[in-house]
């Protein structure tokens, strides 16, 4: 059950670790800066942005205006207008960033990858999209149904397996408890396997993926540098390898990170069309994904029939 006192907690504690030590790295241009005090400490800001996405509101005005103004005064004592208050929301980027980093859950040895699609705005109007234009792509992932006759994989330039899109890519690894323990934003037409390894950097173990990632110089790379066995689905055209029934039965359980997926799209509310600043579209994935992160009961496997039987 969500908890704003316990959000509260977690959040003060790191702020003020954090917040000293980020003030003295800041760089100084040597003009004259106005560092007008705000009434809402940066943890406070913080705890209302992770909120909106915690209790399934579809706008944050709407949410800070009616749940916010009008039953969390108290806890909030000195609350500014909602316009104030949105010009605050850039202060938090890079807080919000080490929170995040925070949250992740631990390594176990088994990971699941994959992307998903973050639409910015509706396919008809990306010719006049402006918010975005040098930043979001086309979408440009090869469908992985789309076979030819002769055993030849199409490519139709700029569509994904389900549909056009503008955006950008989420690429995120989880272990088998639903955590996540890594994220990378990328522009929509970036390949999937292009982020792999910056993104299981620091892992260990078995990684399961799907279609999209076959790559044998990426799995032999992986291998080497990181020690970590990369298992990706084979596409309809390729033959099948020998697995071990340990492996094969994790590689079906993949559809966990699709849960997740659906989850932070429906639940966090990662992804809207109504963004009108890079930055706090920026804000708005990452405290979706902190929001995540505090979710109690997460999509998890119950993995103890594939463990040794104790002695």
């Amino acid at each position: 059950m969500f908890s704003l006192d316990a959000l509260f907690c977690h959040v003060d504690d790191l702020c003020q670790a954090f917040e000293a030590q980020w003030q003295k790295r800041l760089l100084i241009h040597g003009g004259i800066k106005r560092n007008r005090a705000k009434s809402l400490c940066l943890s406070e800001i913080m705890r209302i942005l992770i909120a909106f996405h915690q209790n399934h509101y579809r706008n944050f005005k709407y949410f800070y205006l009616n749940q916010v103004k009008q039953y969390w005064s108290d806890a909030f004592p000195g609350l500014p207008s909602d316009q104030r208050f949105i010009e605050w929301i850039p202060s938090t980027l890079i807080p919000l960033c080490v929170y995040l980093k925070h949250c992740f859950g631990r390594c176990t040895g088994i990971s699941f990858i994959d992307s998903t699609s973050l639409k910015v705005c509706h396919n008809r109007r990306i010719s006049r999209h402006r918010v975005f234009k040098d930043l979001a792509a086309r979408g440009e992932v090869v469908p992985i149904l789309a076979v030819s006759g002769d055993g030849k994989l199409l490519n139709p330039k700029g569509k994904t397996s389900v549909d056009w899109f503008f955006g950008f890519k989420l690429h995120l690894v989880v272990n088998e408890l639903g955590q996540l323990l890594n994220v990378i934003l990328t522009p929509g037409n970036i390949d999937d396997r292009q982020p792999v390894y910056d993104l299981l950097s620091g892992l260990f173990g078995k990684v399961f993926a799907d279609r999209g990632y076959v790559s044998q110089q990426l799995a032999t790379q992986l291998l080497q540098d990181f020690e970590i066995e990369f298992f990706a689905k084979p596409r309809r055209n390729m033959k099948n390898k020998l697995m071990r029934l340990h492996d094969k039965l994790l590689s079906r359980k993949r559809s966990i990170i699709e849960t997740i997926n659906d989850q932070l799209k429906n639940i966090s509310q990662i992804e809207h069309s109504r963004h009108r600043s890079p930055v706090n579209f920026c804000v708005n994935v990452l405290c979706g994904l902190i929001a995540y992160c505090h979710q109690p009961h997460k999509p998890s496997l119950h993995l103890e029939w594939l463990l040794p039987p104790s002695a």
